[in-house]
């Protein structure tokens, strides 16, 4: 087997979708010829944590080192999982964070995490080390690593680093650093991996030196075993279950959709009345609050958190999946690891979302109905148009082909085939 240095911050037990693309990478890459060690945060404080994950990877028996560190989620650690606080706080602290640290708040973690890395490297061979961001302090020490051990290394870019969809800079000279940082960093970088083609086209644009070689696409996917022994309830109604999995936050939010809704309860009760809005994941005070004022509580199901294989239950159970990504700064490179976890399903999807790679992928997918992301008209309209084809049993169906690509183990044989390039004939 070669061997390959893992470095990761979210990881299980973390739950949410940051810790899906890197834990199913690990798990399949000793299918083709790969043993991975995972570097990653030990006990953290943070918004949510999934047992169901974590047996995956000891069912995989990944080989794990966790370091505690120096930032706030370790530093919260005692405390376990953390409630989200409302989304204005969550902004003000994000700002905060952004003016106090570059590139992140995770720097902390970093210094020790490489001290833990340099002794890993000294007792055992590696062949590659391979460094998921963000965070994008992790990048940095995967440079320093790269340079003192003459290891190949790999950079996974789950979102932009210098520009990036959340990214703020509070002054010039923050924006100046985070694009030199990441300039000295890509430097040293034997290959980037990017989700889609937009991602790929704003690096080179971005850094010069990069090839098109240099950067290799290997977008989300969704994993065929996830789906295997899932409780799937009957559903007691004919009526159509519309469902959303996941957060909102920053320029992710459902009002749009909720007034849609709202303005065809109006205009057409009858079929509202045969339609259940499902959401799974943490939902805030303020758009519970939202639900209440445009009184729409009859029609709402919310379940909080769940773990990763009961909201896929949830899932299944659903007729139709709805997802949204709002207006932002380079928002055309975001890849919502949610969208194509919906993929897996095969069902129907509506998707509120604007130019870009999201809607490309939606449109490929051939079960898609496709929609602004803030135009409440075209949604209700939209929404009105799948329930008619719902009643019909007309529902549009996936590009088979479409989907067989996303699948996590055929992705991670991808990835392997990348390293292959870069390691010498020799196995450790």
């Amino acid at each position: 087997m070669y061997k390959v240095l893992v470095i990761a911050y979210y990881f299980p037990p973390m739950g949410l979708s940051g810790v899906q693309r890197t834990l199913k990478f690990v798990k399949y890459m000793k299918n083709y010829n790969w043993e991975p060690t995972v570097l990653t945060a030990a006990n953290t404080g943070y918004y949510a944590h999934d047992n169901f994950l974590l047996n995956e990877v000891k069912e995989a028996k990944i080989n794990i080192v966790r370091v505690g560190g120096s930032d706030i989620n370790s530093i919260l650690a005692k405390k376990g999982t953390v409630k989200m606080p409302p989304e204005f706080i969550r902004k003000i602290l994000s700002r905060i964070s952004y003016t106090l640290f570059v590139p992140d708040n995770k720097i902390g973690w970093a210094k020790k995490a490489i001290k833990v890395a340099r002794k890993i490297l000294n007792e055992e061979k590696f062949n590659l080390i391979f460094v998921s961001a963000p965070p994008f302090s992790v990048i940095n020490i995967a440079a320093k690593l790269k340079k003192e051990f003459n290891i190949p290394l790999v950079v996974d870019y789950r979102d932009l680093w210098y520009g990036n969809q959340f990214a703020f800079y509070p002054t010039p000279l923050h924006k100046y650093l985070n694009k030199r940082m990441e300039y000295k960093a890509l430097k040293s970088t034997d290959l980037v991996i990017a989700t889609n083609r937009k991602m790929k086209e704003k690096l080179l644009n971005h850094f010069k030196f990069l090839t098109f070689e240099d950067v290799y696409i290997i977008p989300h996917g969704y994993d065929p075993a996830d789906f295997n022994n899932l409780t799937i309830e009957k559903k007691t109604n004919d009526k159509m279950r519309l469902t959303y999995s996941g957060m909102f936050y920053e320029f992710i939010t459902p009002k749009y959709f909720l007034n849609a809704f709202k303005q065809l309860s109006i205009e057409r009760p009858d079929v509202t009345a045969n339609i259940e809005l499902h959401f799974i994941g943490h939902f805030r005070n303020e758009n519970k609050k939202l639900i209440k004022k445009l009184k729409l509580q009859e029609f709402v199901w919310e379940y909080g958190y769940l773990n990763h294989k009961d909201a896929l239950s949830k899932v299944m159970t659903s007729d139709v999946l709805w997802m949204m990504v709002g207006y932002a700064r380079n928002v055309d490179t975001h890849s919502s690891g949610k969208l194509y976890e919906y993929f897996g399903t095969r069902k129907p999807i509506l998707v509120s979302v604007p130019e870009g790679a999201l809607k490309t992928s939606a449109t490929e997918y051939k079960a898609s109905f496709i929609t602004k992301p803030d135009d409440i008209n075209e949604i209700k309209e939209t929404i009105l148009k799948i329930y008619q084809l719902y009643i019909k049993g007309a529902l549009p169906v996936p590009d088979e082909e479409f989907v067989e690509k996303h699948r996590r183990d055929f992705l991670s044989e991808l990835l392997t085939k990348q390293f292959q390039f870069l390691v010498k004939d020799e196995i450790v």
